[in-house]
């Protein structure tokens, strides 16, 4: 092909259609620029900089859901409203409205990865609301703290939309940069450092493991390229079967593993979890709940997008890999749920309850792999596979409410207490209106979070329990996966009680502090304590399963 015309496709529709679907991400980098300057020309005393970081951040979550709508719509059917919104965000039907690949292959922009931006989007602008709210960061640290917080969200928006290996590997790292000076960003405090340095020393030495799977798989298969691994390993097979004795299988192994060891770290796996009690424990509330549901979030897409491109290199592969996360998701299950047990500490409690989770989430990912390709009779193993997809993202929509209500309540009342220990939330209750507001959406976060009806998460646990059911028709495993996670159902009950029974029954100590919550806390609180009640008790829980249907129903066309 003549350079000129490798040109005019470069410059007439390559880039136009990269920066119009890239557009939310784009006015998260103006917003960083601006936080910068901002602080260069000494203007942050006079405006502070987290209503810049609240303005960007609204934009950005507007763009992700005029594309959501666009591609939901196909610019047509849409109110006169989305209509309007489309024409401020000039979409049109060959760039955003047409799924694809952009960038040259590096980022590929389907409903899925919107779904995905559109959900980090809005906890984007709910935790920078938290933030203003709490006095985290302070006016001085202001901009540096916003800085760092938009610049992760920024690698977790392009981690879901990855379709490249180099793309996948960039992605987490600048997810997780920033996420180590976060960490430790309350100066002076030696916990926070201490627990800062362990992740940044774990996160350094996996991401040279990560790097190294990476090589090897596309070394093997000359290609980075996600979307043809599979093929690619399927032509290299020829007429061979799966099987652990041939180099070629041995290999692609090995670098599958590397690189979901990446993933695991980032989820905070089991035996990759080592990071997340002292890290939660020594950052503040605010950090926590961005690592325990953002971090999460795209790091699971990111993990369905990889393993999903490997669909057609054949059933025994996948069932392999299947079989190996349903054993990791037992053992993050009980380990996260019985630790958690013996916590004395609020945010070490809720980071074994995060590992817990990813557990439970982990489980969706492993029946996925177990039914994707499988030809068992009497199972269409399309629509299995579609609702596993399903699941999972029903599973961290309600977790993203639930983790950021209990996180919001840590924080406010932190600032009144003055501790994070449990023993310090003995008898809160008899407060002010506010704090018992507080209070009540703590208890309605901790039962969703245990699975108890009726309220989003047992629907979402519900959901992620079908998906093994489905699974285990056709590996028996799956059905022992099923039962270690109902068991965990019931013991994860006894230590969200222990906190509950401090704050609604225990006496206050004598050495406890009077607790007077601002109203607008407790607004904001039950705020997003709503949407757990509505996933679980109204109608859009049926509208948030057909959305995640519809979006998950792509990736297998």
């Amino acid at each position: 092909m003549p350079v000129q015309s490798i040109l005019d496709q470069v410059l007439k529709h390559e880039i136009p259609r990269s920066l119009e679907i890239f557009a939310p991400e784009l006015v998260l980098c103006v917003t960083v620029v601006l936080l910068l300057l901002w602080r260069m020309l000494g203007l942050h005393s006079k405006a502070p900089t987290c209503w810049i970081a609240l303005f960007g951040s609204l934009l950005a979550f507007f763009g992700a859901f005029a594309q959501f709508m666009y591609l939901k719509s196909n610019g047509v059917d849409a109110t006169e409203g989305l209509k309007l919104l489309f024409s401020v965000w000039p979409l049109t039907a060959e760039n955003v409205g047409t799924p694809g690949p952009y960038f040259t292959g590096l980022l590929m922009h389907d409903q899925f990865a919107v779904f995905f931006r559109l959900g980090l989007s809005l906890f984007l602008v709910l935790l920078i609301a938290l933030t203003i709210l709490t006095g985290i960061p302070d006016e001085e640290d202001g901009q540096d703290f916003y800085t760092l917080l938009i610049g992760s969200t920024i690698g977790m928006l392009m981690a879901v939309g990855s379709n490249h290996l180099l793309m996948l590997f960039i992605s987490i790292e600048m997810m997780s940069v920033p996420s180590y000076v976060m960490v430790a960003f309350q100066k002076g405090r030696r916990q926070a450092t201490e627990a800062a340095l362990k992740y940044v020393v774990y996160g350094a030495g996996i991401a040279g493991v990560m790097l190294y799977g990476i090589s090897l798989i596309a070394g093997l298969l000359g290609t980075a390229d996600m979307s043809e691994l599979g093929t690619r390993f399927a032509l290299l097979l020829g007429d061979e079967k799966f099987t652990m004795l041939s180099a070629n299988s041995v290999t692609l192994v090995l670098g599958i593993m590397m690189v979901l060891v990446g993933l695991a770290f980032k989820l905070s796996l089991v035996p990759f979890h080592f990071w997340c009690p002292d890290a939660f424990e020594g950052a503040s509330s605010e950090v926590c709940a961005f690592l325990s549901v953002a971090s999460k979030a795209a790091a699971f897409a990111l993990l369905v997008r990889f393993v999903m491109a490997f669909q057609g290199a054949g059933e025994e592969l996948l069932l392999f890999f299947g079989v190996a996360l349903g054993v990791i998701s037992i053992v993050t299950m009980t380990l996260g749920n019985l630790a958690a047990y013996t916590q004395t500490n609020i945010k070490r409690l809720l980071a074994y309850s995060t590992i817990a989770h990813a557990g439970y989430m982990v489980m969706g990912v492993a029946a996925l792999l177990v039914v994707v390709n499988s030809t068992t009779k009497g199972l269409d193993a399309n629509t299995a596979a579609v609702g596993c997809v399903e699941g999972l993202m029903y599973y961290i929509c309600v977790y993203l409410f639930m983790n950021l209500s209990a996180f919001a309540v840590v924080a406010f009342l932190r600032n009144e207490t003055f501790s994070e220990e449990i023993d310090s939330y003995r008898g809160i209750f008899q407060n002010n209106v506010a704090t018992k507001v507080i209070c009540v959406c703590l208890g309605i976060s901790f039962f969703s979070l245990v699975g108890m009806p009726p309220f989003g998460g047992f629907f979402a646990k519900m959901m992620i329990f079908y998906s093994a059911i489905q699974a285990g028709h056709v590996h028996w495993f799956l059905w022992v996966v099923l039962a270690f996670g109902a068991l965990n159902t019931v013991f994860s009950l006894f230590y969200y009680l222990k906190v509950l029974k401090a704050i609604f029954i225990s006496e206050p100590s004598s050495e406890t502090r009077e607790v007077a919550v601002p109203g607008m806390a407790g607004a904001y609180v039950l705020l997003v304590t709503l949407p757990i009640l509505a996933l679980g008790m109204t109608p859009l829980q049926g509208d948030l399963s057909a959305t995640a249907q519809y979006v998950a129903d792509v990736l297998f066309k």
